[in-house]
């Protein structure tokens, strides 16, 4: 292009309209220089920010890195141990320990903290540039329904959507072999759409993948969040110390609404949920405006 424009410039040299040769020269100067910035541009690296609440060793995500890279610039931040079922915790008050290094272009960060500040402390303090997508995963089992409150996967996931950054969590129901490669590839084709077409701020997907072979994988359906009580008791055993104590007995809820995430992946689909941070139940706003206590003079005196 800018052989072109010496051609250009060459043919101004000499001023058919009359205009001064300056002028030709700086409009030819101010030409080079939105090319040179588109080009600069174009070079921006789309930035991923990976998490999970398994651990930095986790093998679901160590799998995403060579998957994702051909998109952009890879950085994990996730806890430097297992912290599954946490929810939205957070590590306060107290010094974080963090530890980082680099391998393979990929900038890795093991912080000794709850999965949602592992997403904060990068997007707030770890990185010099904020990502243009964060993924948490790929988690070690199904999050669906009304569990996806106490996952420390989602967290991540919302702890960007908070910060208007477009996230996603991903999940696997738990299995005696765990084969996230075909995951693995849905999450980068994902993310590749993600990429093109973008999501409102404030929206996160919450993302569950059947356990089995590419082949036998149905296809995909948006789904709404399944509303029932998960299946969850709390069973009386005695432990090796000889004390008695509760032990949590989950299932993953299964079947329902033809339309939720819970009857998709049930069977055999993957599932994408769009949630969002905003939990106003607008349908209700008029309604509590008609309650007495809204009115000062109820209450007041």
């Amino acid at each position: 292009m800018i052989i072109g424009l010496n051609g250009l410039w060459k043919e101004n040299d000499m001023s058919k309209n009359g205009l001064p040769l300056l002028i030709h020269r700086a409009a030819y100067l101010f030409i080079v220089f939105l090319l040179l910035s588109n080009v600069v541009c174009g070079q921006q690296p789309y930035r991923i920010l990976v998490s999970n609440d398994d651990g930095i060793d986790h093998p679901g995500t160590k799998v995403l890195i060579p998957e994702l890279s051909p998109l952009g610039e890879i950085t994990v931040a996730a806890p430097s141990k297992n912290a599954s079922g946490v929810g939205h915790g957070t590590t306060f008050p107290g010094p974080i320990p963090v530890e980082s290094w680099e391998l393979g272009g990929v900038k890795w960060f093991s912080i000794e903290a709850l999965p949602a500040t592992c997403v904060r402390l990068a997007l707030t303090s770890l990185l010099s540039e904020k990502p243009d997508l964060v993924v948490a995963g790929i988690n070690k089992g199904a999050n669906v329904g009304v569990i996806t409150f106490s996952s420390g996967t989602v967290a991540c996931a919302r702890e960007a959507a908070y910060r208007g950054i477009p996230a996603v969590a991903v999940h696997m129901p738990r299995e005696k072999t765990m084969d996230y490669d075909a995951a693995a590839d849905f999450v980068a084709a994902l993310a590749k759409e993600i990429k093109a077409k973008g999501l409102p701020p404030g929206t996160y997907l919450n993302v569950n993948i059947p356990a089995l072979p590419k082949d036998q994988i149905k296809g995909v359906l948006i789904t709404k969040q399944d509303l029932r009580p998960s299946d969850e008791w709390y069973e009386k055993r005695v432990g090796p110390d000889g004390k008695a104590g509760y032990w949590s007995i989950y299932k993953v809820v299964e079947g329902g609404d033809p339309k939720s995430d819970a009857w998709a992946l049930s069977q055999g689909y993957i599932s994408i949920t769009p949630f969002s941070i905003d939990q106003t139940q607008f349908s209700e706003i008029k309604n509590l405006e008609n309650w007495e206590i809204v009115n000062p003079k109820k209450w007041s005196k």
